[in-house]
């Protein structure tokens, strides 16, 4: 399996809607960070589907090196 890229080394805050369904970008190539678009089209990588449970702030893993994932764990401190 090839390595993600790392789009930025901080995790993206992001507010979340309860019910709803986000696909993360686990292959670090999409243009709508942290979100999947795609990008990772030819290579080993898929989104990874979060669905919020309620409505509030989450913080997505910006470097994708997280162990929890879609869910920043302080992996991008030791970059």
């Amino acid at each position: 399996m090839s390595q993600a890229e790392c789009p930025q080394k901080a995790p993206y805050k992001t507010e979340v809607k309860a019910g709803k369904r986000y696909f993360w970008c686990s292959c670090g190539k999409s243009a709508n960070q942290p979100f999947c678009d795609g990008a990772h089209k030819d290579t080993d990588f898929e989104p990874m589907v979060y669905e919020a449970e309620k409505d509030g702030e989450v913080y997505f893993c910006g470097c994708k090196a997280t162990g929890r994932g879609p869910m920043c764990d302080g992996s991008h401190n030791k970059l």
